[in-house]
């Protein structure tokens, strides 16, 4: 009985230095941002597909605003994604965490507060919360989707869209890496048409 109490704190603790530790490696290679210096570049009408490990990939919209004041973006991606409602995503920046709402309309709306990382223009949100009933860390990355025929090696490369990932390291699981829960790709219309005839 003493032992297994000791050997549920002890791992209670070994967690919790592990949270700390991946939190402090994402800001020790990154740099900590507003939602302002990322707002703008996302907004706008995509289109591509959406898939879960182990699961055939579905064609998906997706509507990206930002507010007038680069405080607030909402995603909504189309029905068809996970349920047939579509699904929302509202980040708002407050002091210096982003607060999600994310909505589908058929479970309960989750809240949770994220801190957001860009590094050679990827940007990455980072957090602790749920995900399938479980606690994990979160992470949610954009990767900017280059447009590699373009010869500008500058920073100013033509974006082509981004391709979003959603990951989980559980917390009640020995393993150190994160999951892949979900992907979206997120293309211009005209990216995607290249991409599916070559």
């Amino acid at each position: 009985m003493v032992r297994s109490l000791f050997t549920q704190k002890g791992r209670s603790i070994f967690l919790l230095m592990a949270m700390l530790l991946l939190t402090h490696s994402a800001s020790a290679y990154a740099d900590k941002v507003t939602l302002n210096t990322f707002c703008s570049q996302l907004a706008g009408e995509w289109q591509g597909s959406a898939a879960n490990p182990n699961v055939y990939p579905k064609k998906v919209t997706t509507s990206v605003m930002c507010s007038a004041d680069r405080r607030n973006l909402f995603i909504s991606v189309s029905r068809g994604s996970r349920f047939t409602n579509s699904e929302t995503w509202w980040f708002r920046q407050q002091n210096d965490h982003i607060l999600l709402v994310y909505a589908n309309g058929v479970t309960d709306d989750v809240s949770q507060e994220l801190t957001l990382y860009e590094q050679a223009g990827r940007y990455s949100f980072l957090g602790k919360g749920e995900i399938n009933q479980r606690p994990a860390l979160v992470q949610l990355q954009f990767d900017p989707i280059i447009d590699d025929t373009d010869t500008d090696t500058s920073a100013d490369q033509a974006i082509l869209g981004w391709q979003w990932q959603q990951s989980a390291h559980y917390l009640d699981d020995d393993s150190e890496q994160y999951q892949v829960v979900r992907a979206i790709s997120l293309l211009k219309p005209s990216a995607e048409e290249t991409q599916l005839t070559e």
